[in-house]
């Protein structure tokens, strides 16, 4: 968790904050753009989208398109704040347990916080900072998909799905690390009295209630132990600092969200993020690990070239000898391709006597030959002989010739025998 007091330093980006308020089925969108600086935040534009689930989701989409390309925010995703009636939202105390036992603990105790079946729901948590007090928000699926239809039909990218007290207890918290230790606020939505609170025993208190102001005033103060005649109730919008409140403060948690409780109900799959902003911390964070990086290379600098010097001078020394033992293995190398050369041409010479031998064996008298031409791949032979035909077979039997053929065809003499020329390749490999 990023310390309280370095909020305000690291409080950078552009957010949209889209709430959904009204009755099912006749839902409007309030939708809020800002732009935050260490400064301060400054909203940019706001307007509403009334009865959008009546509305063809096309229609308020290129509405919602050209709101931010007016404010040239087109790579800005949304926040969602749902409906107060789709979340449950349930706060556990987990004293004396780490951070990373955190996940385990709440685990253990969930199915006890909603009346659903364990897969028809979704769940997310974050600890209030600084508290031993875990915030729970739940919402059932069906909600969630219904609400994901929309804003994929209507092409708008969400990065988070979130809960209205969530946005507020960490939006008054961004520009002021310690905020008012105990604050009552109360809007009327709907024929329902909502109210948000903290105090000093009740770090976070969010309720809606269909009884008069007065009741409900009573009632939240006698949670959050407070006095009602010492306590001031403030309007939503006083709370925020903006109007619509909370739709500003949704657009504050998508501007800031690292520095906002991580209390998220939409899958992680399903998340858009586009945002630049967000590479702002990585770029700061790089560019401190390359100033490190310089400063831890600089300081051996002046080693490592003496270093390089003395093997340099080294390298000069034994220069010399290394290019007389080059040179020697050079004309080793040269030698010993002479040496296997002169080993084949000797071989070659009693190969070549072995071809004659072959032949001489292959065609014995009364054969007779006038011509025996001999390459490394081929053996050609002319003669005479009462019978040419057969001469292929025989030549063709020796392991030494193959694929024997007729270089021409034979031809009869005036003594009744026949002249041949036959070409026969060598090393047969039989």
């Amino acid at each position: 968790m990023i310390p309280a007091s370095l909020n305000k330093f690291l409080a950078f980006g552009s957010g949209v904050g889209i709430e959904i308020t009204g009755s099912r089925g006749s839902e409007t969108l309030r939708i809020t753009a800002v732009r935050v600086r260490p400064t301060g935040a400054r909203m940019l534009g706001s307007f509403s989208i009334e009865n959008a689930a009546q509305q063809p989701a096309a229609e308020w989409g290129q509405a919602y398109a050209g709101f931010l390309k007016k404010l040239g925010l087109n790579h800005v995703v949304a926040t969602v704040l749902l409906p107060r009636e789709d979340v449950i939202l349930r706060q556990i105390s987990v004293p004396g347990v780490s951070d990373k036992d955190l996940e385990a603990a709440v685990g253990f105790q969930m199915d006890g916080l909603h009346p659903y079946a364990e897969d028809d729901v979704v769940s997310s948590w974050a600890r209030l900072p600084g508290t031993t007090t875990v915030l729970v928000a739940i919402a059932r699926k069906a909600a969630l998909e219904r609400y994901s239809a929309w804003f994929s039909e209507a092409g708008i990218k969400v990065s988070s799905f979130t809960c209205a007290p969530a946005a507020i207890y960490s939006a008054r918290r961004l520009f002021a690390p310690a905020p008012v230790p105990s604050v009552l606020a109360m809007e009327e939505v709907n024929g329902r009295v909502e109210l948000y609170g903290e105090s000093p025993s009740h770090p976070l208190f969010s309720a809606a209630f269909d009884a008069t102001p007065e009741r409900a005033i009573a009632l939240a103060c006698a949670e959050l132990r407070l006095d009602p005649a010492m306590t001031e109730v403030r309007s939503f919008h006083a709370l925020v600092g903006a109007e619509p409140p909370l739709s500003y403060a949704a657009a504050l948690a998508g501007a800031c969200s690292h520095l906002f409780l991580p209390l998220n109900l939409l899958p992680v799959e399903m998340r858009a993020s586009s945002s630049r902003a967000l590479w702002i911390p990585t770029g700061v964070a790089a560019g401190l690990v390359l100033m490190a990086a310089a400063a831890l290379a600089a300081y051996p600098a002046f080693e490592d070239r003496r270093y390089l010097r003395t093997l340099n001078a080294e390298i000069a020394k034994v220069r010399p000898q290394a290019a007389v033992a080059a040179k020697l293995d050079k004309d080793i190398e040269t030698d010993r391709q002479r040496t296997i050369l002169l080993d084949q041409l000797r071989k070659r010479s009693k190969m070549d006597i072995d071809v004659v031998g072959e032949m001489t064996r292959v065609l014995p008298p009364p054969i007779w030959l006038n011509t025996l031409e001999i390459t490394r791949t081929q053996v050609t032979v002319a003669g005479e002989t009462d019978q040419a035909a057969p001469l292929l077979k025989q030549i063709d039997a020796s392991p030494f010739f193959e694929a024997s053929e007729f270089a021409m065809q034979p031809m009869r003499t005036a003594t009744g025998g026949e002249m041949f020329r036959i070409r026969s390749n060598r090393e047969a490999g039989k």
